[in-house]
């Protein structure tokens, strides 16, 4: 059975659970928050918040859908070398055996589902 999740946005936009630095970091010192949605089953959800920095990403294991919420980074896709500049009420979707490379360039953060 399914648990419906309501979120109100004074949680969505407040304070996050301090997580550490990013797995994998090779510039700045991207600081992570984290808040995890009570979900159930297949679907994960929730607030992800980082500071300036860089990272690989390696294939991806899932599908993450995200809505930017504040801040700016440039995401570039391994694949074709394209570069996207993701900002406040950006939607982006790295489906599962994605690659590429984040750089947080103003804290970003962002609400998350992973299937």
């Amino acid at each position: 059975m399914s648990t419906y999740v309501h979120v109100p946005a004074a949680t969505v936009t407040g304070p996050l659970e301090p997580i550490g630095q990013r797995p994998g970091a090779d510039s700045g010192d991207p600081q992570l928050g984290i808040l995890r949605f009570e979900t159930e089953g297949a679907v994960r959800a929730g607030v992800w918040e980082c500071e300036p920095g860089g990272w690989p990403v390696e294939p991806r294991e899932d599908t993450e859908t995200c809505y930017i919420l504040s801040g700016r980074a440039t995401v570039t896709d391994a694949a074709t070398g394209r570069t996207f500049e993701v900002t406040a009420g950006d939607v982006i979707v790295q489906p599962q055996g994605w690659s590429g490379r984040w750089d947080v360039i103003e804290t970003i953060r962002k609400v998350w589902s992973l299937r």
